[in-house]
């Protein structure tokens, strides 16, 4: 199959999660998240927990900037001969008795999986944590057609129980405590009653009781894939827990879900991706559980295998210049464990299957922000900009470039008209010093607006869009510039000067 990428006719955008997607933006849902104590507290301890082990196994390898850097440039490889590659994973898979199915969206890809299971006559399958499947909303999607997914990593199973959505790449589950999972567990799973405790090995043990009857009956397995290999064909998923590989090896049929741009050129370069992940993900210096098949094997592991290749905007990503950098991402969510923003809103708040720095570039990249009340153009400024995300991002990705690469772009094509006018004419001040002497003083007699507490918490229209979810401190008495003018900024200057010289 001939595979054209990066074309200046784009496909549709990403048909993300309805019950994600949403009309509200991410401040709002912000606000809502922040009255949330506990899952702040949860959101704390866990995030400060994975940086701590993360930092940890980073310092013990010697090479890890030529790690980081070798993984940047294997993903721009791919991204730059991304079509010659997927048309030489597909031949490879098909050399290896396995079938390749290319979905440019997510109705596709559904239609293609949900087709893959009825020729079975099955109606229950189990599944491996997947992100894939979570962006197309692959279980929403089959549960209309009478097919229930039983999730079966723990977290994704505390979501699904709990009629809950992921709040962390990597760890869907991080905003329950265990007193919460237990409650969950008593109420939602089979087989489980009061006595059941919030003891962790008790909760894991309740889950491996009920998962490993799940897994004795089912015909049909899902999956995602962390890297597919074009040289061999080769499938690999890394995991902690070993019900990857329960789905992997004793279902009859395997369907696996992978992104376009999850393809790494050969066997070679997964060893680089083999360490930059686990210590970047989990803070592991190897993960616990790595799988890796090519087609299928007569007498081992699944009789048939088909692998569904995703676009869903991935191909309009890869158009852009700047843009293209987020395809790099590994899913590792080193980005969400250092990022400020995340830790205090929490998941839930981006409202997109990919929360944190990497969503804020990614989803608005693959489903679109091309409307002017598109919740998704409010994503580029859940970021403080720290610069964190950079730092530790194991395939070295500009997360923040990127972010305001959006915010210009968002800018650009939909300033509002009254906005534009008013940039235009603070623009006109900075340009006249004389002007803008004159603006900030009168400024300062906004502090009359702060009252007795010095934060001013509502602004008259237009900018009470501002206050709606910040209070603003109330104006200095005099200007930066009026104050260095000043007698008082002359003598803390000598002071600092002549101190300077004495520690000399």
């Amino acid at each position: 199959m001939k595979v054209s990428l990066g074309t200046p006719t784009m496909p549709p955008r990403a048909a993300g999660p309805n019950h994600l997607r949403g009309s509200m933006k991410f401040q709002k849902r912000a606000h809502i998240e922040l009255d949330d104590a506990t899952k702040r507290r949860n959101l704390n301890y866990a995030t400060t927990s994975i940086r701590v082990k993360r930092q940890n196994v980073v310092d013990e390898v010697d090479d890890w900037a030529e790690l980081r850097e070798a993984g940047s440039t294997i993903k721009r490889d791919v991204l730059a001969r991304l079509p010659e590659l997927l048309e030489q994973f597909e031949a490879a898979v098909t050399a290896r008795g396995g079938h390749v199915h290319w979905a440019r969206d997510s109705r596709e890809a559904n239609d293609i999986i949900r087709e893959l299971i009825e020729d079975t006559g099955e109606t229950e399958v189990v599944k491996i944590k997947s992100m894939a499947t979570q962006e197309i909303a692959l279980n929403e999607e089959l549960e209309k057609a009478g097919i229930h997914a039983q999730e079966t990593d723990l977290a994704e199973l505390i979501v699904q129980l709990g009629e809950d959505f992921p709040s962390h790449i990597l760890v869907p589950a991080i905003h329950r405590n265990r007193a919460e999972i237990r409650d969950i567990f008593v109420e939602k799973m089979p087989n489980t009653d009061d006595s059941l405790t919030a003891e962790p090995a008790e909760l894991a043990e309740a889950a491996r009781t009920f998962l490993r009857e799940q897994f004795m009956k089912a015909k049909v397995a899902i999956s995602g894939a962390n890297f597919g290999i074009a040289e061999t064909g080769t499938v690999s998923i890394v995991e902690s827990e070993g019900n990857g590989r329960m789905c992997l090896t004793m279902p009859e049929t395997l369907i696996s879900v992978m992104g376009v741009e999850k393809l790494l050129p050969t066997f070679e370069d997964l060893g680089v991706f083999l360490q930059l992940l686990p210590r970047s993900s989990t803070g592991e210096r190897m993960n616990p559980y790595t799988s890796l098949w090519s087609g299928v094997t007569e007498g081992d592991g699944p009789r048939n295998f088909h692998i569904v290749l995703l676009d869903n905007g991935r191909t309009a990503a890869l158009a852009d210049q700047i843009g293209r950098e987020a395809l790099k991402c590994i899913r590792c969510s080193a980005c969400l464990n250092v990022c400020p923003v995340y830790e205090r809103a929490g998941g839930h708040s981006y409202g997109s299957t990919y929360p944190g720095p990497i969503g804020a570039i990614l989803t608005p990249q693959l489903t679109g922000m091309d409307a002017a009340d598109d919740p998704n153009a409010s994503l580029p400024y859940a970021s403080s900009l720290c610069g964190r995300c950079d730092e530790v991002c194991p395939v070295k990705i500009p997360i923040t470039d990127i972010l305001l690469e959006l915010r210009h772009r968002k800018v650009e094509e939909h300033t509002p008209f009254l906005e534009a006018r008013a940039f235009g004419a603070i623009s006109l001040f900075w340009g006249h010093p004389a002007l803008w002497d004159k603006a900030v003083r009168a400024v300062a007699l906004g502090r009359v607006l702060g009252g007795f507490s010095g934060q001013i918490t509502t602004l008259p229209a237009p900018m009470s869009g501002w206050t709606d979810y910040r209070d603003v401190a109330v104006p200095p008495k005099k200007s930066f510039r009026s104050w260095w003018d000043s007698a008082e900024a002359r003598t803390l200057l000598d002071d600092a000067h002549r101190t300077a010289r004495e520690e000399r």
